[in-house]
């Protein structure tokens, strides 16, 4: 027998049998379409975390108060011996030469006012230099004034959807608002950026670090945010920083991460993320094939006269094995084909309702759905396809 002569044997069978033909197919597609859907997500994941980290340019360098000596562990946690200072942040200006820009940076919540309209806010102490860290862009006004970083002042820069709602189809430049018992005016407003490594900018206010230390009522800081001038002075920023951090609290009390680290660390995560789910999603697969071969017992119990026929007119062993296992992964490779169909169309639906969200399945995912349904299909016809092929030619003649 042919080659075709099997294939067109085979899918006629599945037409005579069109409902559960249907049914163990849409069983293979959804897994196929699992598989693609859920690596789809959790590549997406992993690109738009790296993606937010490489909008800050590849020069950053963070220091966070706390030693974090511990793999796992989360720098501060279980209390810091010396907190990070405005004067901490002056030593590091003074000290170190490779910096473009440094910034410190207070993290608060409070509630920010314009006659009756408020709303709960964060609210982000910092100075000048934060806007080039950050790669902010103004909408209209200024940012916050340069100049020494322990000099405050009664000014704020609101958000995009913060001055939106205070202010609707108003400017607000040059207006009063209240922070807790504290009045402002409005510099600048920041132009929509969205969410950036986790923070909503378009959903809070900034104040200069200094005013943002006594409104809170705080001697230390969040961070210190180092850029440097240039990628290749970011390798010997740390050890740098934390020597003269280390002389001024006279031990090593604080932890420095470079944005390279953090991006690695992340995407190395994410991409376990990405595999675990795949592995979950294959499951299915498995229940699909195990469909796939039920079916294939009822066909061979019902075709036993069949296959008697077969072999009363000469088909061997080995063809009657193959007429089963061709069924199987015809089966098999139209539910994958379907379920590379129905997935790719998810993830196209994802990404237009989200276009910020890359989600895309990877290559080697799509392949090893594909490749893994063919192979199921074939593993679990064999049995049905063996039953068949020891088919008693008398008794299979016979119906029995």
């Amino acid at each position: 027998m042919r080659p075709a002569d099997l294939v067109h044997f085979a899918s006629t069978a599945l037409v005579r049998h069109r409902l559960r033909s249907l049914l163990s197919l849409l069983g293979v597609a959804i897994g196929v379409a699992a598989v693609v859907m859920l690596t789809a997500l959790g590549e997406g994941a992993r690109r738009y975390v790296t993606g937010q980290f490489a909008s800050l340019g590849s020069n950053l360098v963070i220091l966070i108060p706390g030693k974090n000596e511990t793999t796992g562990s989360f720098p501060g946690v279980g209390g810091v011996p010396n907190d990070l200072t405005l004067e901490d942040a002056r030593a590091l200006e003074r000290g170190m030469r490779q910096l473009s820009a440094l910034a410190p940076v207070l993290i608060g919540n409070e509630t920010v006012a314009h006659r009756e309209r408020r709303r709960q806010v964060v609210v982000l102490g910092s100075t000048h230099e934060l806007l080039r860290i950050r790669g902010l862009s103004m909408a209209s006004g200024r940012f916050l004034p340069p100049g020494d970083i322990a000099r405050g002042g009664q000014v704020i820069v609101l958000g995009a959807k913060v001055e939106d709602e205070l202010f609707p189809n108003q400017n607000a430049i040059g207006r009063v608002v209240r922070i807790g018992d504290w009045r402002m005016r409005v510099i600048g407003v920041l132009e929509a950026r969205g969410t950036q490594v986790g923070l909503n900018m378009d959903d809070l206010v900034l104040v200069p670090v200094a005013t943002g230390m006594r409104m809170f009522n705080r001697t230390s800081l969040f961070r210190i945010l180092l850029k440097t001038t240039t990628y290749s002075d970011v390798d010997g920023t740390c050890p740098r920083a934390v020597a003269i951090l280390t002389e001024r609290h006279d031990e090593e009390d604080v932890t420095c991460i470079t944005q390279e680290s953090i991006v690695s660390s992340l995407s190395s995560i994410l991409t376990v993320l990405t595999l675990a789910l795949g592995g979950v999603a294959a499951i299915s697969l498995s229940v699909a094939g195990i469909g796939i071969m039920n079916l294939m017992l009822v066909s061979v119990s019902e075709r036993t006269a069949e296959v008697g026929l077969l072999k009363a007119v000469g088909a061997g062993n080995p063809q009657i094995l193959a007429v089963f296992l061709v069924e199987a992964i015809l089966l098999a490779t139209g539910g994958g084909l379907l379920g590379l169909l129905f997935g790719w169309a998810a993830v196209r639906a994802l990404v237009m309702t989200f276009p910020a969200f890359p989600a895309s399945a990877p290559l080697w995912a799509t392949a090893a759905a594909f490749g893994l349904s063919v192979l199921i299909g074939a593993i679990f016809g064999v049995l049905p396809a063996r039953r068949a092929a020891r088919l008693d030619p008398v008794a299979a003649l016979a119906g029995r």
